[in-house]
Parts: C-alpha cells; sequence; structure tokens
C-alpha cells in the first residue's frame, strides 16, 4: 500500500485529476525510500501519511495508520495519548520545528523510546493545514549525534593529527594539530600535492594511501619518517600513523571516498631509542675491543685492533698518525711547526682490516690548516665537513687534504697518554652517511684513549726491550 492514503478525503497533493496521478505516485516513492520514519496529520490529527520506515520501527502497516485519529489506542498508551497528541498538533501554532522524545506503542505491544521533529504544513492560503513528524529511535539518533560529535572533536580538539585524503591523495579535511604539523594554515593545505608539503617521505606516505585505497586498513600503525617544507626551513619528523579506507553508506557497494589518516608525532622518543640502541651497540664495540686487544702481544697491533672495532657502524675510513718526534711535541710553548707521520690506516679499496703504514717514517705534506693539524695544535676534537658541494668538488676537498677521494666528513681525535700529545686519529665518512654530531665526538675520543694508550706502551717497550716478556 502507497504510504498517502487512498481513501476519498483529499491530502494536501490535492485530489488525484487526470495526468496528476504521477505527482501522488512520486510523493509516496519519496517517503517510501527515506531513511527516517515519517508520518503526517491533518488539521483534525487524522493520520493522511505513513511510509515504510514508520512500518519498519512500529510494525503498523500504512494500511492500518492512515486514517486514524491520532496515536490513541493503538500506537501511545492511553494514560499517554492526550499529552502526545497535544505535543505534535501544538506545532501548527509553534514557529520551526519541535522536537520532542516519547515512548510510542509496537504492533507487538512493546514500546519504543522515539526522538521525533514535528512542523506545521500549510495550505495554499498559509494557513495550518497540518503537521509532518519525522522520528527514529533514540539509540539511533544517539548514535548518530556521537559520530557527528566524535567527527567535531577529532577536528577540533584531538591531540594528533587528522587529515582525510580524497581519492586523488589530496588533502579535504584537515584538523588543527595536523596543519600545525605541516607547518600550513588549515585552508591553505586543501587540496594541494602531497609532494608540495613533504620534501621526503612523500613517496611511502602515497603508497600507503594508495593501499587503503585498494587494500583497506593495515592491521597496525605504521612509522614513517618524512621532512616537512616549513618556513623556518626543513624538519624531519617521524609520525606513527594509522589509516582508515572512507567508503560511502549510501552506495550498495563500498565506494571508497578517501582514507582518514591519523598520525601522532614521536620523533623525539624514535630518536632516544635511536640513541639508546646505538650506545649500547658503541658500549658492545668497545667491550669486544678491548677484549680483543688484550690478546694482543704487541701493543700496536692492539692500537689497531680498537680501530677495526671503532669503523663498524660509525666511519668508512680511519686513519692514524702519530708526531714525528717526541720532544717537540713535549714544548711547553708549542713552538714549531707540527708533522705527523703516517702509522696505520684503513684499506683505501675493498673493506678490511687496519695496516700499518709509514715504516720510513716520512712526514705528511698536509697543507697549513689541516684538521688533523689543528687537531694536535688545539689538543682537541676537530671536525671538517665539505659541505654542500658537487661530487667533483667534494672530491678534490678531500684529495688535497690527502684524504680517501669519497671523504666528505671528517673528525680528528687526539691521542693523548700521560699528559703527552702521541697523535691524531682520523674518522672519514662518505656522501651517504650524515655529518658526526657531538655523540660521535664523544665515542671517538673514547677510542682514541684507548688507541693512545696502546701506542704509549708499544714506544715505551721499543725504547725499552729489556721490559718486553721474554
Amino acid at each position: 500500500m502507497s504510504a498517502s492514503r487512498r481513501s476519498g478525503t483529499t491530502d494536501e497533493l490535492g485530489p488525484d485529476e487526470p495526468g496528476e496521478s504521477g505527482g501522488s505516485d512520486l510523493l509516496a516513492a519519496l517517503l517510501d525510500g527515506m531513511d527516517a520514519a515519517l508520518c503526517a496529520f491533518d488539521a483534525d490529527g487524522v493520520v493522511t501519511h505513513w511510509n515504510r520506515e514508520a512500518e519498519r520501527i512500529l510494525g503498523w502497516t500504512a494500511a492500518e495508520a492512515v486514517g486514524r485519529r491520532g496515536f490513541a489506542g493503538w500506537a501511545v498508551r492511553s494514560a499517554d495519548a492526550e499529552e502526545v497528541q497535544a505535543r505534535l498538533l501544538s506545532a501548527m501554532r509553534a514557529p520551526g520545528r519541535q522536537v520532542h522524545e516519547f515512548a510510542l506503542v509496537t504492533k507487538g505491544g512493546g514500546r519504543v523510546l522515539v526522538r521525533t521533529q514535528s512542523a506545521a504544513v500549510r495550505g495554499p492560503d498559509g494557513e495550518p493545514a497540518g503537521v509532518y513528524c519525522a522520528f527514529s529511535e533514540v539509540h539511533a539518533q544517539i548514535d548518530l549525534e556521537r559520530s557527528i560529535a566524535l567527527s567535531e572533536a577529532l577536528f577540533q580538539d584531538a591531540s594528533w593529527g587528522v587529515v582525510l585524503v580524497d581519492a586523488d591523495l589530496r588533502p579535504a579535511v584537515v584538523n588543527a594539530h595536523a596543519a600545525r604539523a605541516l607547518g600550513v594554515g588549515r585552508t591553505s593545505v586543501l587540496g594541494r600535492p602531497l609532494g608540495e608539503l613533504l620534501a621526503q617521505g612523500v613517496e611511502e606516505l602515497e603508497a600507503a594511501l594508495t593501499h587503503v585505497l585498494a587494500e583497506g586498513a593495515p592491521p597496525a600503525p605504521a612509522e614513517m619518517w618524512v621532512t616537512v617544507r616549513a618556513p623556518a626551513g626543513e624538519k624531519r619528523r617521524c609520525w606513527r600513523s594509522a589509516f582508515l579506507r572512507l567508503s560511502s553508506p549510501l552506495a550498495e557497494e563500498p565506494v571508497p571516498l578517501g582514507v582518514g589518516w591519523l598520525f601522532e608525532d614521536v620523533t623525539e622518543a624514535k630518536q632516544g631509542e635511536q640513541e639508546a640502541a646505538l650506545l649500547r651497540f658503541r658500549t658492545n664495540q668497545l667491550h669486544r675491543a678491548a677484549r680483543a686487544a688484550a690478546e694482543c702481544e704487541d701493543p700496536a697491533e692492539a692500537a689497531t685492533v680498537h680501530l677495526d672495532f671503532a669503523l663498524a657502524g660509525f666511519a668508512d675510513h680511519a686513519l692514524v698518525d702519530r708526531v714525528a718526534d717526541r720532544p717537540r711535541a713535549q714544548d711547553a710553548d708549542g713552538t714549531g711547526p707540527v708533522r705527523l707521520v703516517r702509522l696505520a690506516a684503513t684499506p683505501a679499496g675493498a673493506p678490511g682490516p687496519s695496516l700499518f703504514t709509514g715504516a720510513a717514517g716520512l712526514p705528511l705534506r698536509y697543507p697549513q690548516g689541516h684538521p688533523a693539524l689543528k687537531c694536535v695544535e688545539r689538543g682537541g676534537t676537530v671536525r671538517a665537513d665539505a659541505g654542500p658541494v658537487s661530487e667533483q668538488r667534494a672530491r678534490e676537498w678531500a684529495e688535497q687534504r690527502q684524504w680517501p677521494g669519497d671523504a666528505v666528513h671528517a673528525l680528528c681525535a687526539v691521542l693523548r697518554s700521560r699528559g703527552r700529545t702521541l697523535g691524531v686519529v682520523t674518522f672519514l665518512r662518505g656522501s651517504g652517511r650524515s655529518r658526526f654530531e657531538r655523540s660521535d665526538t664523544a665515542y671517538a675520543e673514547d677510542v682514541a684513549v684507548r688507541i693512545a694508550a696502546a701506542l704509549d706502551l708499544a714506544e715505551t717497550l721499543r725504547d725499552r726491550p729489556e721490559e718486553r716478556a721474554p
């Protein structure tokens, strides 16, 4: 049966005249297709319309509902009928919509708490001709309101970033936290390609978004390192990200509308974890080097053992230069040029253990201002970098300092033992590694102390052969 009554009385659409039946059919189809339950009353309180959703909630069909006066005796309890009727019909005299909650009775005798929105229906003369009432179960309405409230809270007060990305992988909605993390305003980020916002990591992020659109949400959050283009400069951040595929609830088959991307900045925590792991590794390396060096009969060999263990994960090349003559190194006033002789170096080609060099004792032709010379003169650590130059210029920079051609970062640590400067150890990194930081300096100085002690012992045994073990 149609949602509108099919009796001889006339509803708000007017009588079914020739050529106008299609209008009533269209109205009935629209009412029956609504997601909300809807009923309508004329000025006397008689039910004129009743759609399928109302039938689903209460069980009363349109044939059973249309034509009844009010809800008394069938859709509400008799004790509540007068109050419910008065509330519904009061909408004819009130402006706008009226919202009420009350209990209706189902055909099976159960009770359903509903929330109604009612408003007046005006006739051609502008006078109230009836009331329409849309209602839904309260728990369904509350679920909808909670969903809306959750969405509003996520995009206003959430302490993590929330971004809705459309099917073209462009931000469609961005909350305040995400806008701050991206270093742009909430409106200026909309519709822009992610590549304009991120200098690095955009390929990984777009691959994740594409996967979610095609396959659905991953089972666990993913940690992604990105570099954000900010007005103050590029910033490298680690974002723990979760993804949700958004599908239209109105389509018969799931149609992806985009991806919900939620992320939290965990850069400081990840950096702390990395630093702790690096510290544990380096501590273990120092421990292993000490145990291996203790088994060396020749203290000079023990020095190269410390050097080889220090290289793992730290540098690509290492050089050990000793002061050419000790008396000049012991001058209190530090007058006279410093001369250094190569003692040991890692192989320039394939990786391997450090090799002893410079048996002839010829001084190195380091130019004035060389980092190794500065290190010896100052008695402290010196760092040097080729800087942002071309590969050819970087190679020239390294060769001028008599270092391997692929070196672009250098760290020189002084070798001191018993209050004397014995030389310098130089660690070198290629372009594939980052520059040396403060934590690297501390580690290099720890290694230098061990190498200096071994070299000092080697010189002592060389000068006093009688102290060698038989």
